[in-house]
């Protein structure tokens, strides 16, 4: 007598990690390792979340995401070096009811667009920034930027950044929280899964900081840049949490009441 084998229950798979569909299924242009890649998604997610992809206008910078408009499914358009603040601003103004960010690096946002970006918070203009601090010029070279750290070296400072000639870095969440018309400025990390999560969450208050008009908001992201800082992806992750964190303490700098119960 043949004795039929047990049959295994059916096991059904649930979904639980996918492309989100305000990101585009494309192939990336950036370096191995380095974290914009991680940013785009975070922004995507959110979008999707809050159900906004279909009135959301991102505005990329001029630097190593000069293309980022390439890899969102949403309507985009391309700044003038540092302007992203003042074109976020004529489309916001004439576009009251769309959610406009802008997406910029530390030589786009902290040197050449610096005006654009500290007159934009005084302002209280109603739109998002998200802002990759990765301490050096990465499109152009490797070359020293307003974030770049004491002693490091970049190719136009070989010998390391020497404060007595050329000045500290730029704190920018600090200067902009200091400002009346900023509802939200904060700093996270994107070096390992913990902080990348806060990262979301930070992205998702600044949204929603727009969303209800408060006025300016900001998320600053420590990010990473292995090729021109000579490192492997890992070693790049751990250069962020051993030097960059201290240097630029993770918080948050400014939060309107209106959003401090959001807070997780």
């Amino acid at each position: 007598m043949t004795v039929a084998a047990p049959t295994k229950p059916k096991t059904t798979l649930k979904m639980v990690y996918q492309r989100p569909e305000a990101l585009a299924d494309t192939p990336t242009h950036y370096c191995p390792g380095c974290t914009h890649g991680v940013a785009h998604r975070l922004v995507a997610e959110v979008i999707d979340e809050m159900g906004l992809r279909e009135k959301t206008i991102g505005i990329a910078p001029v630097g190593c995401a000069v293309l980022a408009y390439d890899y969102f499914e949403f309507d985009g358009v391309e700044a003038a070096h540092g302007r992203a603040p003042a074109m976020a601003t004529g489309i916001k103004r004439v576009l009251p009811d769309r959610i406009v960010f802008t997406y910029q690096g530390d030589g786009d946002l902290a040197s050449i667009g610096m005006g654009e970006i500290v007159h934009a918070a005084a302002r209280g203009e109603r739109i998002t920034v998200i802002f990759i601090n990765n301490a050096i010029y990465g499109m152009t070279g490797g070359q020293m930027a307003p974030t770049t750290l004491p002693n490091q070296i970049t190719t136009s400072s070989p010998g390391g950044r020497d404060v007595a000639v050329q000045g500290f870095p730029i704190r920018m969440s600090e200067i902009l929280a200091t400002l009346d018309g900023a509802a939200y400025v904060v700093r996270r990390s994107m070096h390992d899964p913990a902080n990348i999560r806060k990262a979301k969450k930070a992205i998702r208050l600044a949204f929603e900081a727009q969303v209800r008009g408060l006025g300016f908001s900001l998320v600053e992201l420590l990010s990473t840049c292995p090729t021109n800082w000579k490192m492997t992806p890992a070693e790049a992750m751990n250069w962020v949490r051993d030097n960059m964190v201290p240097a630029y303490p993770l918080g948050d700098y400014k939060v309107a009441p209106e959003l401090q119960k959001l807070r997780v």
